[in-house]
């Protein structure tokens, strides 16, 4: 890793063997802040804010959907009541849809996207991706037990929801510090 640096830096000085020592430096500072590679961090945090929290929703959906078509045998009349759980894990996947949209909106050519930057977006996709796979994970299974026993005992409504309100409010917490990283300028 440290030779193919010092390749990098010697194309990219020989624009500069004839000027100054300053030209030079300048030019390996441009290196050092600036690589080929440093979009790739950005796009990174793209895909794992998009591809995690869309996982943690599938999950929360299919799961809540298996508890739902199990009460909708037994009492077809709280379908509506019991799909919920189904909506909530379907937002997880907008947390992580809206940091994606704002981190690709910054993204741009390894000249002008420094490294540093590509680290804070695969940060903040990181964040927001991971909450929202565990949100979904933790939506999928109170929601199917949730509605389930709500069939048989329909007090339970309400502490499934709060169960759910708090469940969902992970990926809203992971979506709060990837706005937060995404403000960051580094």
């Amino acid at each position: 890793m440290e030779q193919d640096t010092i390749i990098m830096v010697e194309q990219r000085s020989e624009r500069y063997k004839d000027s100054d020592y300053q030209d030079y430096q300048t030019a390996v500072r441009e290196l050092i802040l600036y690589p080929d590679y440093g979009p790739f961090y950005g796009i990174m945090g793209v895909v794992a804010a998009i591809v995690f929290s869309s996982i943690g929703s599938a999950y929360g959906t299919a799961v809540s959907g298996t508890g739902i078509a199990a009460t909708a045998v037994m009492r077809p009349e709280l379908i509506m009541k019991s799909i919920i759980p189904v909506v909530m894990a379907g937002i997880i996947a907008i947390y992580g849809l809206v940091v994606s949209v704002l981190i690709s909106g910054t993204l741009d050519t390894a000249a002008t996207y420094p490294v540093a930057k590509g680290y804070v977006h695969l940060a903040a996709g990181l964040s927001v991706g991971m909450c929202g796979l565990a949100s979904g994970y933790a939506i999928g299974i109170v929601g199917d037990v949730g509605v389930r026993n709500t069939a048989q005992q329909p007090r339970l409504f309400i502490g499934m929801i709060l169960m759910l309100i708090f469940a969902e409010v992970l990926g809203l917490y992971g979506m709060i510090v990837a706005i937060y990283l995404y403000t960051k300028d580094v």
